[in-house]
């Protein structure tokens, strides 16, 4: 059993659903990043998604956008953030690791090379936002070589003529897009989650996690209480953000205070019981 698949199992045992924080590989240099890594788990951290910085983010907002432009200054590449996951497994063997990113990166590093590198490097899953199902014929047979999930997006734009085939590609889990548009601009309502989540459930078994919107306490608990997980990126971003320098470097209480936020959304997902 994958990481994923297991720590999901953990969870229904458990009667609750994970929460998912989100950091950018170098944002805002590898050491603040790296902290903030493995300071995850410790603060309640059920799975953890890293940011590959990438030139020409589609999916992301600006405040995702300036997060990835800080990280490539700082000199991210996609070996680097290889490295970081083998330096966090060095230290913590069982919490689930995401990738997510985009196709170019990986194209030019290699296809086949990089999915045995991550593997390698302890990477459980990748998020590649811009390979569809239809075009995945490079990257799905090495990703299943090495053990990787290929975690898929679900929009609400996504019809049912078309859900099976996403579904039917997805491994890990389904990352639910939980609004039109790009990261961290605006929130779904409980009632268009409430709706939409039973949808996705009549084809498919894997867990679901809610993501693109998710910022407080209050929605990562909502999240996590109608389907089975809650992503939260922009939110953690904005904090770091407020806490670097005028020289862009982190302040000394800036991976404190990202932590402590995570603690306060971990609380509150792990306060919501859901139904057997």
């Amino acid at each position: 059993m994958s990481r994923i698949a297991a720590r999901f199992a953990a969870l229904k045992e458990q009667g609750r659903g994970a929460l998912i924080p989100f950091l950018e590989a170098y944002d805002p240099d590898p050491a603040t990043s790296m902290a903030l890594l493995r300071g995850f788990p410790g603060a309640g951290a059920d799975l953890i998604e890293i940011g590959v910085p990438f030139t020409d983010p589609m999916a992301d907002g600006p405040t995702v956008q300036r997060a990835g432009q800080r990280g490539l200054k700082a000199g991210a590449t996609l070996a680097g953030t290889l490295a970081m996951v083998r330096d966090f497994r060095r230290e913590d063997d069982a919490t689930p690791v995401i990738l997510m990113g985009y196709y170019n990166p990986v194209l030019s590093y290699g296809v086949e090379r990089f999915c045995t590198d991550a593997a390698a490097s302890g990477v459980d899953g990748l998020i590649v936002v811009d390979v569809p199902p239809e075009e995945a014929d490079e990257i799905e047979p090495a990703a299943k070589a090495n053990g990787l999930d290929l975690i898929r997006l679900i929009a609400p734009t996504t019809g049912d003529d078309r859900l099976p085939r996403v579904l039917a590609a997805t491994t890990g889990f389904i990352y639910y897009v939980a609004i039109t548009g790009i990261t961290g601009t605006r929130s779904a309502t409980s009632e268009a989650l409430a709706a939409a989540i039973p949808r996705i459930r009549a084809h498919t078994t894997l867990p679901i996690a809610i993501g693109f919107g998710v910022r407080t306490p209050e929605q990562a608990a909502e999240a996590s209480r109608i389907a089975d997980g809650a992503v939260v990126a922009s939110a953690l971003i904005e904090t770091l953000a407020a806490n670097l320098d005028e020289q862009g470097r982190a302040k000394p209480e800036a991976v404190r205070k990202v932590l402590d936020q995570v603690r306060a959304l971990a609380e509150a997902v792990r306060a919501v019981r859901k139904a057997a």
